[in-house]
């Protein structure tokens, strides 16, 4: 052997596998971390995986999600049905009972004369 390839007490250097090498070299508490790590990834891939494999739970959850968005658009098309009608019905209600109340012949003579078309129409069938 030469002189280069020995170490510092004249013996020839002792060869040890990487993995052996890591091994030694880390720290007991490091490889419990790693330990609690794995734990943790693991238990929520067990979780994940249970979740998907839960029928019941996710037909309720996508009937849930489709009642929520059922109520936003009720409630979408409610809006823009007040938004267009340039009053709404009961005010337009309390509009002809004001205007009834104020002038009780012309809309006495309106009922009468409806009334006769009523009849005309019925009979003649």
């Amino acid at each position: 052997m030469s002189d280069e390839s020995k170490d510092s007490t004249g013996e020839a250097p002792t060869t040890t596998s990487a993995s052996e090498a890591s091994t030694e070299a880390r720290d007991p508490e490091v490889i419990r971390a790693d330990i609690e790590g794995t734990r943790e990834e693991l238990g929520d891939t067990v979780a994940a995986l249970a979740e998907k494999a839960d029928v019941k739970a996710q037909a309720k959850k996508r009937a849930d999600e489709t009642k929520e968005r059922v109520k936003a658009k009720a409630e979408e098309i409610r809006g823009k049905a007040q938004d267009s009608s340039p009053e709404s019905a009961n005010a337009a209600a309390s509009q002809a009972a004001q205007v009834a109340r104020e002038n009780p012949a012309p809309a006495a003579a309106a009922g009468v004369l409806l009334a006769f078309l009523l009849g005309w129409l019925l009979g003649r069938r």
